[in-house]
């Protein structure tokens, strides 16, 4: 590798894969429960292992039974609950408000770094056609 040559971060396909999986859940969670429901039902529908792994997926995370906006709570868990001391309240609040802001700025990050990176490859494949275009062909 060269001298100050720069490599790309490629993530693996189970990291894709996985963050395919975790925005679909959120996706289903901020619906509630007749999303996993039907989530459920069509896994069952067009292919029955996919639907059999959801159900028990339901069932151990308990979105089964009670399924209700997981993010919103867990905040509101923390937030309502006083400790008795404001300070360390106040800074509690003040930590996770700026946590959560963090995590939504890194994440408009990201997705602005992936629209860079599909725009760069699809240009580059538009050049390979117009490139492929304008040679002659050989008989």
């Amino acid at each position: 590798m060269e001298y100050g040559a720069t490599t790309t971060y490629r993530p693996s396909l189970f990291s894709r894969i996985n963050g395919l999986l975790v925005q679909a859940r959120d996706w289903l969670d901020e619906r509630g429960k007749p999303a996993w429901l039907v989530a459920m039902i069509a896994a069952f529908i067009f292919v029955w292992p996919v639907g059999l792994a959801l159900l028990f997926y339901m069932i151990g995370s308990n979105r089964m039974f009670s399924c209700s906006k997981r993010r919103n709570s867990a905040r509101s868990h923390f937030t309502s609950q006083s400790t008795g001391n404001t300070a360390f309240d106040s800074y509690r609040d003040e930590t996770l408000k700026r946590l959560e802001d963090e995590h939504r700025e890194f994440m408009e990050y990201m997705k602005r770094l992936r629209e860079a990176r599909d725009k760069t490859e699809f240009d580059a494949f538009l050049n390979e056609r117009r490139e492929a275009a304008d040679r002659p062909v050989k008989l």
